[in-house]
Order: C-alpha cells, then structure tokens, then sequence
C-alpha cells in the first residue's frame, strides 16, 4: 500500500487504513483502499442528491422511480414488479414510494393492458415536469462532483466501475416480465 505523504490529499480512507495497520499490521487493506472510497463518495452523492431535489420535495428514491418511469418512452408505465427489479428496492419500499408520489400527482396506478388483475404505475404530466427538470440538476450536481478529473480519467473511471458492477448484476435474481422465460 503505497504512503501518502501529503496532508491535502490525504482523505478519511487513509486515516482509517492507517489506524488499522497500526492496530493490526497483518491486515491486508488493499480492497479498503477502493471500496472504503466508494461508500463515502456515495454517501456524498446522495447528500448532494437529496439537496438538489428538496426544492421538489422529493427524495432520491422518489426521484429514481420517477426517472425509471420517465426512461420508459411515449407510455411512461411500468408494472410494480419491474420498477422493483430496477430500483433493487423491496416490495414494501416500492409501495412507500408510489404512495408518496401518488397523493403528490406524480404517479398514478393504472391498470395493467395485459393482465387486468394488475396495475401499471404511470407517470402523471407533472411527474414529467418534475423528472425533466431534477433530472438537469442532478446532472449539474454530478459534474460538478466529477469536475477534478479529466474526461479520460472519468471514461477510464466509468470502465473500471463497471468491471465490477457487471460482475455483481448478473448474480442477482431477475424479475419482473422482461425476466421471464419466453413462452414456448
């Protein structure tokens, strides 16, 4: 593990990892080094997240959906199941959210073309206004966040994450219709 010697650009992570060689010197912390920067840095972008949409009233969880929704093209629909998968949120969480976004017109259950025992959650006309103008600052918000590196660094940033989410999506059980097994 390499020595940083610089105070300013010495970050919380290596005040941790020092006290843990001081404490147990056998310790391999090599995976700390990026994981422990990962959980902070999404600690910081949720703070930052949830700053941005308060003029909204909104959450990132509530915003999450919303932009599921609003990803969704002319109809602005998904089944229940599908937002869940997607968000990678529980059931009861999933309720909470379409709840909260339905007693504020954002969102209103439908019921499903397909299968008329179901509902489809549907964007509303100012949970669109809503989206497409969080949506632009939260994409400020996260340049800024991202303004210390270079756009090299943030494409080789990118490509190393997702080396190892990839890895991560595809041991998760899938759900929803897009799931399913085609019929025969």
């Amino acid at each position: 593990m390499p020595k940083i010697n610089n105070a300013a650009t010495r970050d919380d992570v290596d005040e941790l990892i020092a006290r843990w060689v001081r404490e147990r010197p056998e310790l391999s912390l090599a995976s700390t080094e990026v994981v422990g920067r990962i959980l902070r840095l999404n600690h910081f972008v949720m703070r930052r997240e949830e700053a941005v949409l308060a003029p909204w009233r909104m959450h990132s969880g509530e915003f999450n959906l919303l932009a599921a929704l609003r990803r969704e093209g002319p109809h602005y629909q998904l089944a229940p199941n599908e937002l869940q998968a997607r968000l990678l949120v529980s059931s009861g969480a999933l309720t909470n959210r379409i709840d909260r976004l339905e007693a504020a017109r954002l969102v209103k259950r439908v019921p499903d073309p397909v299968d008329r025992r179901s509902v489809q959650i549907k964007l509303t006309p100012a949970g669109r206004r809503n989206i497409d103008a969080a949506i632009e600052k939260i994409l400020v918000a996260e340049r800024e966040l991202l303004a210390p590196l270079t756009a090299p660094e943030r494409k080789q940033l990118a490509g190393l994450l997702r080396r190892l989410l990839v890895p991560q999506e595809r041991q998760r059980p899938r759900r929803g219709r897009a799931a399913k097994a085609p019929a025969a």
